[in-house]
Protein backbone atom coordinates (compact mmCIF):
# COMPACT_ATOMS: atom_id res chain seq x y z
CA UNK A 1 0.00 0.00 0.00
CA UNK A 2 1.30 3.44 -0.93
CA UNK A 3 2.40 5.68 1.93
CA UNK A 4 -0.32 8.11 2.96
CA UNK A 5 0.68 11.73 2.35
CA UNK A 6 -0.65 14.43 4.66
CA UNK A 7 -2.06 17.39 2.73
CA UNK A 8 -1.18 20.59 4.62
CA UNK A 9 -3.06 22.96 2.32
CA UNK A 10 -6.18 23.28 4.48
CA UNK A 11 -7.14 26.89 5.18
CA UNK A 12 -6.39 28.21 8.67
CA UNK A 13 -8.55 30.97 10.17
CA UNK A 14 -8.33 32.54 13.58
CA UNK A 15 -9.11 35.44 15.86
CA UNK A 16 -5.49 36.64 15.81
CA UNK A 17 -2.16 35.89 14.14
CA UNK A 18 -0.94 32.44 15.09
CA UNK A 19 1.99 32.29 17.54
CA UNK A 20 5.26 31.15 15.99
CA UNK A 21 5.59 27.40 15.55
CA UNK A 22 2.00 26.49 16.41
CA UNK A 23 0.72 25.43 13.00
CA UNK A 24 3.99 23.62 12.29
CA UNK A 25 3.47 21.59 15.49
CA UNK A 26 -0.12 20.88 14.43
CA UNK A 27 1.00 19.41 11.10
CA UNK A 28 3.80 17.50 12.82
CA UNK A 29 1.15 15.89 14.99
CA UNK A 30 -0.98 15.05 11.96
CA UNK A 31 1.92 13.36 10.15
CA UNK A 32 2.77 11.34 13.25
CA UNK A 33 -0.87 10.31 13.64
CA UNK A 34 -1.22 9.14 10.05
CA UNK A 35 2.07 7.21 10.32
CA UNK A 36 1.07 5.76 13.72
CA UNK A 37 4.36 7.08 15.09
CA UNK A 38 3.53 6.49 18.73
CA UNK A 39 6.77 7.94 20.23
CA UNK A 40 6.31 11.16 18.24
CA UNK A 41 2.67 11.40 19.33
CA UNK A 42 3.63 10.85 22.95
CA UNK A 43 6.19 13.66 22.69
CA UNK A 44 3.55 16.02 21.30
CA UNK A 45 1.27 15.58 24.34
CA UNK A 46 2.10 17.24 27.65
CA UNK A 47 3.64 14.66 29.97
CA UNK A 48 1.38 15.35 32.92
CA UNK A 49 -1.22 13.39 34.96
CA UNK A 50 -3.83 16.02 34.08
CA UNK A 51 -3.47 15.77 30.27
CA UNK A 52 -6.81 14.89 28.63
CA UNK A 53 -7.82 12.95 25.54
CA UNK A 54 -11.47 12.15 24.83
CA UNK A 55 -13.69 10.76 22.10
CA UNK A 56 -17.07 9.11 21.80
CA UNK A 57 -15.92 6.10 23.80
CA UNK A 58 -14.84 8.07 26.85
CA UNK A 59 -12.18 10.24 28.49
CA UNK A 60 -8.56 9.30 29.14
CA UNK A 61 -6.87 11.24 31.94
CA UNK A 62 -3.09 11.39 32.18
CA UNK A 63 -0.26 11.05 29.69
CA UNK A 64 0.42 7.45 30.72
CA UNK A 65 -3.12 6.25 29.98
CA UNK A 66 -3.23 8.17 26.71
CA UNK A 67 0.07 6.62 25.61
CA UNK A 68 -1.19 3.12 26.51
CA UNK A 69 -4.32 3.73 24.45
CA UNK A 70 -2.25 4.72 21.41
CA UNK A 71 -0.09 1.62 21.68
CA UNK A 72 -3.15 -0.61 21.66
CA UNK A 73 -5.38 0.92 19.00
CA UNK A 74 -3.31 -0.03 15.93
CA UNK A 75 -3.36 3.40 14.29
CA UNK A 76 -6.02 5.97 13.48
CA UNK A 77 -8.28 5.92 10.39
CA UNK A 78 -6.82 7.88 7.48
CA UNK A 79 -8.28 11.34 7.01
CA UNK A 80 -7.73 14.73 5.43
CA UNK A 81 -7.75 18.02 7.31
CA UNK A 82 -10.36 20.15 5.56
CA UNK A 83 -10.07 23.35 7.57
CA UNK A 84 -8.52 24.62 10.79
CA UNK A 85 -9.95 27.26 13.12
CA UNK A 86 -7.82 28.88 15.83
CA UNK A 87 -8.70 30.75 18.98
CA UNK A 88 -5.47 32.29 20.24
CA UNK A 89 -5.57 32.76 24.00
CA UNK A 90 -2.11 34.26 24.44
CA UNK A 91 1.41 33.78 23.09
CA UNK A 92 1.71 30.36 24.76
CA UNK A 93 -1.85 28.96 24.64
CA UNK A 94 -4.23 28.36 21.74
CA UNK A 95 -7.30 26.30 20.85
CA UNK A 96 -7.31 24.61 17.44
CA UNK A 97 -10.44 23.04 15.96
CA UNK A 98 -9.96 21.01 12.77
CA UNK A 99 -12.69 19.72 10.48
CA UNK A 100 -11.85 16.16 9.45
CA UNK A 101 -12.63 14.37 6.21
CA UNK A 102 -12.20 10.63 6.83
CA UNK A 103 -11.32 8.71 3.67
CA UNK A 104 -14.11 6.29 4.62
CA UNK A 105 -16.64 9.11 4.33
CA UNK A 106 -18.52 11.48 6.57
CA UNK A 107 -17.21 14.39 8.59
CA UNK A 108 -15.50 14.63 11.94
CA UNK A 109 -13.95 17.19 14.24
CA UNK A 110 -10.82 17.46 16.35
CA UNK A 111 -10.38 20.00 19.15
CA UNK A 112 -6.97 20.53 20.73
CA UNK A 113 -5.72 22.86 23.46
CA UNK A 114 -2.07 23.61 22.71
CA UNK A 115 0.44 24.92 25.25
CA UNK A 116 3.99 26.16 24.68
CA UNK A 117 6.86 25.71 27.12
CA UNK A 118 10.52 26.73 26.84
CA UNK A 119 11.60 23.12 27.33
CA UNK A 120 9.27 21.24 24.94
CA UNK A 121 7.82 23.83 22.58
CA UNK A 122 4.17 23.38 21.52
CA UNK A 123 2.33 20.37 22.99
CA UNK A 124 -1.30 19.29 23.37
CA UNK A 125 -2.66 19.48 26.91
CA UNK A 126 -6.24 18.46 26.06
CA UNK A 127 -7.88 16.96 22.98
CA UNK A 128 -11.25 15.66 21.87
CA UNK A 129 -12.04 13.79 18.65
CA UNK A 130 -15.52 13.44 17.17
CA UNK A 131 -15.54 10.81 14.45
CA UNK A 132 -18.46 9.94 12.17
CA UNK A 133 -20.52 7.29 13.94
CA UNK A 134 -20.58 4.01 12.02
CA UNK A 135 -24.02 2.72 11.10
CA UNK A 136 -23.02 -0.60 12.63
CA UNK A 137 -20.00 -1.29 14.82
CA UNK A 138 -18.97 -4.77 13.58
CA UNK A 139 -16.99 -5.36 16.76
CA UNK A 140 -20.27 -5.29 18.72
CA UNK A 141 -22.84 -6.57 16.24
CA UNK A 142 -23.00 -9.41 13.72
CA UNK A 143 -26.33 -8.22 12.34
CA UNK A 144 -28.80 -5.50 13.34
CA UNK A 145 -32.23 -4.34 12.20
CA UNK A 146 -34.83 -1.69 12.90
CA UNK A 147 -35.73 -3.98 14.57
CA UNK A 148 -34.22 -7.31 13.55
CA UNK A 149 -37.18 -9.10 15.16
CA UNK A 150 -40.33 -7.24 16.17
CA UNK A 151 -42.28 -7.87 19.33
CA UNK A 152 -45.05 -10.44 19.19
CA UNK A 153 -47.06 -8.74 21.96
CA UNK A 154 -47.41 -5.55 23.94
CA UNK A 155 -46.34 -5.81 27.52
CA UNK A 156 -44.20 -4.52 30.38
CA UNK A 157 -41.06 -4.43 28.23
CA UNK A 158 -42.55 -2.23 25.50
CA UNK A 159 -39.86 0.04 24.08
CA UNK A 160 -36.95 -2.08 25.33
CA UNK A 161 -34.41 -3.34 22.79
CA UNK A 162 -32.40 -6.55 23.08
CA UNK A 163 -28.88 -7.45 21.99
CA UNK A 164 -28.91 -11.25 21.68
CA UNK A 165 -25.64 -13.09 22.20
CA UNK A 166 -24.67 -15.03 19.08
CA UNK A 167 -25.48 -18.39 20.67
CA UNK A 168 -29.29 -18.25 20.74
CA UNK A 169 -31.43 -19.63 17.94
CA UNK A 170 -33.63 -17.04 16.21
CA UNK A 171 -35.95 -18.28 13.48
CA UNK A 172 -34.55 -17.34 10.08
CA UNK A 173 -31.08 -16.47 11.39
CA UNK A 174 -27.89 -18.44 11.81
CA UNK A 175 -25.84 -18.93 14.98
CA UNK A 176 -22.21 -17.91 14.51
CA UNK A 177 -20.70 -18.49 17.98
CA UNK A 178 -17.95 -15.94 17.30
CA UNK A 179 -16.33 -18.19 14.67
CA UNK A 180 -16.57 -17.16 10.98
CA UNK A 181 -16.25 -20.71 9.65
CA UNK A 182 -18.97 -21.95 11.99
CA UNK A 183 -21.25 -19.14 10.83
CA UNK A 184 -20.52 -19.88 7.16
CA UNK A 185 -21.56 -23.52 7.58
CA UNK A 186 -24.59 -22.88 9.80
CA UNK A 187 -28.17 -23.06 8.57
CA UNK A 188 -30.90 -20.58 9.59
CA UNK A 189 -32.77 -21.52 12.74
CA UNK A 190 -36.28 -22.94 12.41
CA UNK A 191 -37.43 -21.88 15.86
CA UNK A 192 -36.63 -19.08 18.28
CA UNK A 193 -35.08 -19.96 21.62
CA UNK A 194 -37.57 -19.71 24.54
CA UNK A 195 -35.39 -17.12 26.29
CA UNK A 196 -35.65 -14.83 23.26
CA UNK A 197 -39.36 -15.54 22.83
CA UNK A 198 -40.02 -14.64 26.47
CA UNK A 199 -38.60 -11.15 26.00
CA UNK A 200 -40.46 -10.69 22.71
CA UNK A 201 -43.67 -11.83 24.36
CA UNK A 202 -43.23 -9.16 27.03
CA UNK A 203 -43.05 -6.40 24.41
CA UNK A 204 -39.30 -6.06 23.79
CA UNK A 205 -37.81 -6.09 20.29
CA UNK A 206 -34.55 -7.67 19.13
CA UNK A 207 -32.17 -4.95 17.96
CA UNK A 208 -29.65 -7.46 16.69
CA UNK A 209 -27.32 -10.40 17.22
CA UNK A 210 -24.22 -9.40 19.17
CA UNK A 211 -20.70 -10.78 19.23
CA UNK A 212 -19.28 -13.40 21.53
CA UNK A 213 -15.84 -14.84 22.12
CA UNK A 214 -15.07 -17.97 20.10
CA UNK A 215 -17.58 -20.63 21.23
CA UNK A 216 -18.01 -18.50 24.39
CA UNK A 217 -14.89 -20.16 25.84
CA UNK A 218 -13.40 -16.99 27.41
CA UNK A 219 -14.13 -14.18 29.85
CA UNK A 220 -11.87 -11.60 28.16
CA UNK A 221 -14.08 -10.34 25.34
CA UNK A 222 -11.36 -10.49 22.69
CA UNK A 223 -12.27 -11.95 19.29
CA UNK A 224 -9.41 -12.28 16.74
CA UNK A 225 -11.83 -12.50 13.80
CA UNK A 226 -14.13 -9.54 14.39
CA UNK A 227 -12.15 -7.32 16.74
CA UNK A 228 -12.57 -6.47 20.39
CA UNK A 229 -15.86 -4.75 21.31
CA UNK A 230 -15.17 -1.40 22.98
CA UNK A 231 -15.42 -1.02 26.72
CA UNK A 232 -17.82 1.90 27.17
CA UNK A 233 -16.68 2.57 30.74
CA UNK A 234 -12.89 2.29 30.40
CA UNK A 235 -11.50 3.51 27.06
CA UNK A 236 -8.79 1.24 25.71
CA UNK A 237 -9.75 -1.67 27.98
CA UNK A 238 -11.10 -5.10 27.12
CA UNK A 239 -14.89 -5.41 27.53
CA UNK A 240 -15.07 -8.74 29.33
CA UNK A 241 -16.54 -11.86 27.78
CA UNK A 242 -17.82 -14.07 26.53
CA UNK A 243 -20.97 -11.89 26.51
CA UNK A 244 -18.82 -9.07 25.16
CA UNK A 245 -21.12 -7.93 22.35
CA UNK A 246 -24.33 -7.70 24.41
CA UNK A 247 -22.46 -6.00 27.26
CA UNK A 248 -20.86 -3.38 25.00
CA UNK A 249 -24.17 -2.82 23.18
CA UNK A 250 -25.93 -2.10 26.48
CA UNK A 251 -23.11 -0.06 28.01
CA UNK A 252 -22.86 2.14 24.90
CA UNK A 253 -26.62 2.70 24.73
CA UNK A 254 -27.19 0.70 21.53
CA UNK A 255 -29.58 -1.68 23.32
CA UNK A 256 -31.26 -1.65 26.71
CA UNK A 257 -31.09 -5.41 27.44
CA UNK A 258 -28.30 -7.86 26.76
CA UNK A 259 -29.55 -11.45 26.54
CA UNK A 260 -26.51 -13.49 27.41
CA UNK A 261 -25.11 -16.64 28.95
CA UNK A 262 -22.88 -17.29 31.94
CA UNK A 263 -20.92 -20.50 32.30
CA UNK A 264 -17.95 -19.35 34.37
CA UNK A 265 -18.59 -15.62 34.67
CA UNK A 266 -19.52 -14.50 31.16
CA UNK A 267 -22.25 -12.13 32.38
CA UNK A 268 -20.74 -11.08 35.69
CA UNK A 269 -17.28 -10.19 34.34
CA UNK A 270 -18.35 -7.87 31.49
CA UNK A 271 -20.92 -6.34 33.87
CA UNK A 272 -18.12 -5.62 36.34
CA UNK A 273 -15.75 -4.29 33.69
CA UNK A 274 -18.32 -1.95 32.12
CA UNK A 275 -20.35 -0.79 35.12
CA UNK A 276 -23.51 -2.76 34.29
CA UNK A 277 -26.08 -4.76 36.20
CA UNK A 278 -25.91 -8.44 35.33
CA UNK A 279 -27.69 -11.59 36.51
CA UNK A 280 -26.52 -15.16 36.23
CA UNK A 281 -29.73 -17.08 36.93
CA UNK A 282 -30.12 -20.29 38.90
CA UNK A 283 -28.92 -23.17 36.76
CA UNK A 284 -31.90 -24.50 34.80
CA UNK A 285 -34.28 -21.73 35.86
CA UNK A 286 -34.43 -20.37 32.28
CA UNK A 287 -34.74 -22.88 29.46
CA UNK A 288 -31.51 -23.50 27.54
CA UNK A 289 -33.41 -24.89 24.55
CA UNK A 290 -32.17 -23.29 21.36
CA UNK A 291 -28.87 -22.34 23.00
CA UNK A 292 -25.55 -23.52 21.57
CA UNK A 293 -23.92 -25.18 24.59
CA UNK A 294 -20.43 -24.90 25.99
CA UNK A 295 -20.68 -26.87 29.23
CA UNK A 296 -24.31 -27.78 30.00
CA UNK A 297 -23.58 -28.55 33.66
CA UNK A 298 -22.82 -24.85 34.16
CA UNK A 299 -24.38 -22.95 31.22
CA UNK A 300 -27.03 -20.47 32.34
CA UNK A 301 -29.11 -17.78 30.67
CA UNK A 302 -29.16 -14.25 32.07
CA UNK A 303 -29.30 -10.59 31.19
CA UNK A 304 -27.38 -7.31 31.39
CA UNK A 305 -28.88 -3.84 31.85
CA UNK A 306 -27.78 -0.29 32.63
CA UNK A 307 -30.28 0.08 35.49
CA UNK A 308 -31.12 -2.08 38.44
CA UNK A 309 -34.80 -1.28 37.94
CA UNK A 310 -34.84 -2.89 34.48
CA UNK A 311 -32.85 -5.88 35.71
CA UNK A 312 -35.45 -6.39 38.45
CA UNK A 313 -38.36 -5.92 36.06
CA UNK A 314 -37.07 -8.59 33.67
CA UNK A 315 -36.32 -10.98 36.52
CA UNK A 316 -39.80 -10.62 38.03
CA UNK A 317 -41.33 -11.27 34.61
CA UNK A 318 -39.33 -14.36 33.72
CA UNK A 319 -38.80 -15.79 37.21
CA UNK A 320 -41.94 -14.75 39.13
CA UNK A 321 -41.79 -17.28 42.00
CA UNK A 322 -38.74 -16.47 44.10
CA UNK A 323 -37.27 -18.52 46.91
CA UNK A 324 -36.93 -16.36 50.01
CA UNK A 325 -33.59 -14.77 50.76
CA UNK A 326 -31.64 -15.40 53.98
CA UNK A 327 -31.40 -12.47 56.37
CA UNK A 328 -27.66 -12.87 56.92
CA UNK A 329 -24.81 -11.84 54.63
CA UNK A 330 -21.26 -13.12 54.61
CA UNK A 331 -17.86 -12.40 53.15
CA UNK A 332 -15.01 -14.84 52.51
CA UNK A 333 -11.66 -13.47 53.80
CA UNK A 334 -9.82 -16.34 52.12
CA UNK A 335 -10.99 -15.09 48.73
CA UNK A 336 -10.07 -11.49 49.50
CA UNK A 337 -6.57 -12.53 50.57
CA UNK A 338 -5.86 -13.73 47.02
CA UNK A 339 -6.66 -10.34 45.45
CA UNK A 340 -4.56 -7.27 44.78
CA UNK A 341 -4.69 -4.90 47.77
CA UNK A 342 -6.55 -2.14 45.89
CA UNK A 343 -9.32 -4.53 44.81
CA UNK A 344 -9.67 -6.10 48.24
CA UNK A 345 -9.54 -2.65 49.85
CA UNK A 346 -12.22 -1.24 47.54
CA UNK A 347 -14.46 -4.20 48.31
CA UNK A 348 -14.00 -3.95 52.08
CA UNK A 349 -14.60 -0.19 52.03
CA UNK A 350 -17.81 -0.73 50.07
CA UNK A 351 -19.05 -3.32 52.55
CA UNK A 352 -18.25 -0.98 55.45
CA UNK A 353 -20.29 1.78 53.79
CA UNK A 354 -23.28 -0.52 53.28
CA UNK A 355 -23.16 -1.53 56.93
CA UNK A 356 -22.82 2.08 58.07
CA UNK A 357 -25.82 3.09 55.92
CA UNK A 358 -27.88 0.31 57.48
CA UNK A 359 -28.42 -1.39 54.12
CA UNK A 360 -26.89 -4.71 55.15
CA UNK A 361 -26.20 -6.28 58.55
CA UNK A 362 -22.60 -6.70 59.61
CA UNK A 363 -21.34 -9.65 57.54
CA UNK A 364 -20.21 -12.87 59.10
CA UNK A 365 -17.10 -14.56 57.77
CA UNK A 366 -17.21 -17.92 56.01
CA UNK A 367 -14.53 -20.25 54.78
CA UNK A 368 -15.16 -21.40 51.23
CA UNK A 369 -13.60 -24.52 49.75
CA UNK A 370 -10.05 -24.05 48.47
CA UNK A 371 -10.42 -21.78 45.44
CA UNK A 372 -7.61 -23.24 43.34
CA UNK A 373 -8.84 -26.80 43.88
CA UNK A 374 -12.46 -25.81 43.19
CA UNK A 375 -11.46 -24.11 39.95
CA UNK A 376 -9.43 -27.14 38.86
CA UNK A 377 -12.48 -29.34 39.37
CA UNK A 378 -14.73 -26.89 37.55
CA UNK A 379 -12.32 -26.60 34.62
CA UNK A 380 -12.01 -30.36 34.19
CA UNK A 381 -15.76 -30.88 33.92
CA UNK A 382 -16.18 -27.76 31.79
CA UNK A 383 -13.40 -28.88 29.42
CA UNK A 384 -14.81 -32.40 29.06
CA UNK A 385 -18.25 -31.04 28.21
CA UNK A 386 -16.85 -28.38 25.85
CA UNK A 387 -14.99 -31.05 23.89
CA UNK A 388 -18.09 -33.23 23.85
CA UNK A 389 -20.09 -30.31 22.45
CA UNK A 390 -17.61 -29.04 19.87
CA UNK A 391 -14.68 -31.44 19.63
CA UNK A 392 -15.81 -33.15 16.44
CA UNK A 393 -16.30 -29.80 14.70
CA UNK A 394 -12.94 -28.48 15.97
CA UNK A 395 -11.22 -31.61 14.64
CA UNK A 396 -12.88 -31.28 11.24
CA UNK A 397 -12.04 -27.57 11.01
CA UNK A 398 -8.40 -27.09 12.03
CA UNK A 399 -7.40 -23.48 12.49
CA UNK A 400 -11.00 -22.23 12.81
CA UNK A 401 -10.36 -21.10 16.38
CA UNK A 402 -7.13 -19.56 17.55
CA UNK A 403 -5.04 -18.34 20.43
CA UNK A 404 -6.14 -18.99 23.98
CA UNK A 405 -9.44 -20.62 22.94
CA UNK A 406 -7.64 -23.07 20.67
CA UNK A 407 -5.33 -23.93 23.56
CA UNK A 408 -8.33 -24.55 25.85
CA UNK A 409 -9.81 -26.95 23.33
CA UNK A 410 -6.44 -28.70 23.02
CA UNK A 411 -6.42 -29.22 26.79
CA UNK A 412 -10.07 -30.27 26.72
CA UNK A 413 -9.33 -32.99 24.15
CA UNK A 414 -6.84 -34.55 26.56
CA UNK A 415 -9.27 -34.92 29.50
CA UNK A 416 -9.76 -38.63 30.12
CA UNK A 417 -12.96 -40.36 31.17
CA UNK A 418 -11.33 -41.21 34.50
CA UNK A 419 -10.34 -37.57 35.11
CA UNK A 420 -13.84 -36.41 34.29
CA UNK A 421 -15.41 -39.02 36.56
CA UNK A 422 -13.18 -38.05 39.49
CA UNK A 423 -13.89 -34.37 38.90
CA UNK A 424 -17.65 -34.95 38.81
CA UNK A 425 -17.47 -36.81 42.11
CA UNK A 426 -15.56 -33.92 43.65
CA UNK A 427 -17.98 -31.47 42.02
CA UNK A 428 -20.87 -33.10 43.82
CA UNK A 429 -19.15 -32.71 47.18
CA UNK A 430 -18.29 -29.07 46.48
CA UNK A 431 -21.84 -28.30 45.39
CA UNK A 432 -23.16 -29.73 48.64
CA UNK A 433 -20.73 -27.67 50.74
CA UNK A 434 -21.52 -24.45 48.89
CA UNK A 435 -25.28 -24.90 49.02
CA UNK A 436 -25.05 -25.50 52.75
CA UNK A 437 -23.18 -22.18 53.11
CA UNK A 438 -25.76 -20.39 50.94
CA UNK A 439 -28.71 -21.96 52.71
CA UNK A 440 -28.78 -19.30 55.42
CA UNK A 441 -26.71 -16.40 54.08
CA UNK A 442 -26.02 -14.29 50.99
CA UNK A 443 -22.38 -14.37 49.95
CA UNK A 444 -20.76 -11.06 48.97
CA UNK A 445 -17.62 -11.12 46.80
CA UNK A 446 -16.02 -8.93 44.12
CA UNK A 447 -17.52 -9.76 40.72
CA UNK A 448 -14.03 -9.93 39.21
CA UNK A 449 -10.47 -10.07 40.50
CA UNK A 450 -9.55 -6.79 38.81
CA UNK A 451 -10.88 -3.88 36.88
CA UNK A 452 -10.80 -4.24 33.10
CA UNK A 453 -7.24 -4.80 31.78
CA UNK A 454 -6.07 -2.69 28.87
CA UNK A 455 -6.13 -4.21 25.39
CA UNK A 456 -2.33 -3.81 25.41
CA UNK A 457 -1.97 -6.27 28.31
CA UNK A 458 0.11 -9.32 27.43
CA UNK A 459 -1.49 -12.76 27.02
CA UNK A 460 0.21 -13.80 30.26
CA UNK A 461 -1.33 -10.83 32.11
CA UNK A 462 -4.78 -11.58 30.69
CA UNK A 463 -4.47 -15.25 31.66
CA UNK A 464 -3.39 -14.36 35.21
CA UNK A 465 -6.40 -12.07 35.60
CA UNK A 466 -8.65 -14.75 34.11
CA UNK A 467 -7.45 -17.39 36.58
CA UNK A 468 -7.80 -15.07 39.56
CA UNK A 469 -11.31 -14.08 38.48
CA UNK A 470 -12.44 -17.65 37.82
CA UNK A 471 -11.37 -18.57 41.34
CA UNK A 472 -14.15 -16.23 42.48
CA UNK A 473 -16.80 -16.78 39.80
CA UNK A 474 -16.60 -20.59 39.71
CA UNK A 475 -18.32 -20.93 43.10
CA UNK A 476 -21.72 -19.80 41.81
CA UNK A 477 -21.31 -22.10 38.81
CA UNK A 478 -20.46 -25.08 40.97
CA UNK A 479 -23.39 -24.39 43.30
CA UNK A 480 -25.79 -23.78 40.39
CA UNK A 481 -26.69 -20.60 42.26
CA UNK A 482 -27.84 -17.18 41.06
CA UNK A 483 -25.40 -14.30 41.22
CA UNK A 484 -25.95 -10.59 40.62
CA UNK A 485 -23.13 -8.26 39.59
CA UNK A 486 -24.11 -4.79 40.79
CA UNK A 487 -22.14 -1.70 39.66
CA UNK A 488 -21.69 -0.38 43.17
CA UNK A 489 -17.90 -0.14 43.51
CA UNK A 490 -15.30 1.88 41.63
CA UNK A 491 -11.56 2.40 41.56
CA UNK A 492 -9.33 4.94 39.83
CA UNK A 493 -8.86 2.38 37.04
CA UNK A 494 -12.57 1.77 36.43
CA UNK A 495 -15.73 0.14 37.79
CA UNK A 496 -15.81 -3.01 39.89
CA UNK A 497 -18.92 -5.07 40.41
CA UNK A 498 -20.18 -6.18 43.79
CA UNK A 499 -21.37 -9.76 43.37
CA UNK A 500 -24.15 -11.22 45.50
CA UNK A 501 -24.60 -15.01 45.47
CA UNK A 502 -27.82 -16.45 46.85
CA UNK A 503 -29.42 -19.87 47.30
CA UNK A 504 -30.65 -21.62 44.14
CA UNK A 505 -34.07 -20.26 43.20
CA UNK A 506 -33.65 -16.94 44.98
CA UNK A 507 -33.02 -14.96 41.77
CA UNK A 508 -35.85 -12.42 42.09
CA UNK A 509 -35.31 -11.78 45.80
CA UNK A 510 -31.56 -11.50 45.22
CA UNK A 511 -32.01 -8.89 42.48
CA UNK A 512 -34.50 -6.94 44.58
CA UNK A 513 -32.03 -6.96 47.48
CA UNK A 514 -29.14 -5.86 45.24
CA UNK A 515 -31.09 -2.95 43.76
CA UNK A 516 -31.77 -1.55 47.23
CA UNK A 517 -28.03 -1.04 47.80
CA UNK A 518 -28.14 2.21 45.86
CA UNK A 519 -26.03 4.68 47.91
CA UNK A 520 -22.85 3.17 46.49
CA UNK A 521 -24.03 3.35 42.88
CA UNK A 522 -22.01 5.67 40.65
Amino acid sequence: MAEFTVDTSAPVEGNAPLPAGLIEAFWRYERALMADDVPALDALFVDDPSTLRGDGSGLLVGHERIAAFRRGRGGAPKRRILEVHAQVIDDDDALLVAVLGPLAGGRGQQTQLWRRSDENGWQVSAAHVSAPAPAIDPRIWRIVGTPLVGSTETGPLDGETVAVKDLFSIAGHRVGAGVPRYLARATPGRVTAPAVSALLGAGATVRGIARTDEFAYSIAGVNPHYGTPPNAAVPGAIPGGSSSGPASAVASGQASIGLATDTAGSIRVPASYQGLWGLRTTHGAISADGLLPLAPSFDTVGWLTRSGELLARITRLLLPSPVGLPARVAIAPGVLDTLEPDIAGTFRAGIDTLVAEGLIPKPSEVELPDAAAALATFRTVQAAEAWRAHGAWITENPGAVSGAVAERFRIAQAVTAEQESEAREQLGRLRGELREILDDRVLLVPAAASTAPQTTASPDEIDAVRTATLQITCFAGIAGAPSVSAPLLSTSAGPLGLALVGPPGSDTALVDFATRLTPLAR
